[in-house]
């Protein structure tokens, strides 16, 4: 079983005028655990970035220049997650993957279809209060390392996102179909 781990940083909200720009997805083989290969881009977003988000990821438009845009991303995109049998994002079905969908679909691509599994709407059981948890919150409750400093980068949080999958899936906690 092949299993993408992936995570976007954007310009703002899920909002059609946003964009992304930045996606990381690595890809996993579910029985050695071992990450097989990564696709990992800045993209040009042909527009600002809300300072809301810039906050939240410390990427500037100076960062992004030279970058490719989206429709030069999207083919290798939908060819990465299109060998994955299963797709793990924290907030991805809420943000991520509808995020994902929307960029592709204006520019001219099918929406990914392939099965996933959130591990923020999953992980309630991490938190006392059966909130659904942040990634540091989620980070504790499966004693992997998280650094707030390093947050919010999409190849550190998927990372780290894939250290909490698996030692969740082998607690019990996250349930895969057809998985030993």
């Amino acid at each position: 079983m092949k299993i993408a781990g992936l995570d976007t940083e954007t310009t703002g909200l899920l909002n059609p005028e946003h964009r992304i720009i930045e996606i990381y997805i690595g890809m996993w083989d579910f029985e050695t655990r071992a990450r097989e290969r990564v696709l990992k881009t800045r993209i040009d977003p042909e527009r600002t970035i809300a300072a809301d988000a810039q906050r939240v990821h410390g990427i500037s438009s100076a960062d992004l220049v030279g970058m490719p845009k989206f429709k030069a991303v999207a083919p290798h995109i939908v060819a990465f997650l299109g060998d994955c049998d299963l797709i793990v994002a924290h907030n991805g079905d809420e943000f991520d993957l509808p995020f994902i969908n929307m960029e592709l679909e204006r520019t001219g691509y099918s929406k990914i279809t392939t099965p996933s599994m959130d591990t923020m709407l999953l992980g309630r059981h991490a938190t006392p209060n059966g909130k659904v948890p942040n990634l540091g919150e989620l980070c504790f409750a499966y004693d992997v390392h998280y650094d707030p400093a390093r947050a919010h980068a999409a190849s550190y949080d998927v990372e780290r996102m894939m250290d909490c999958f698996f030692k969740g899936v082998d607690w019990g906690w996250f349930k895969l179909k057809g998985a030993a």
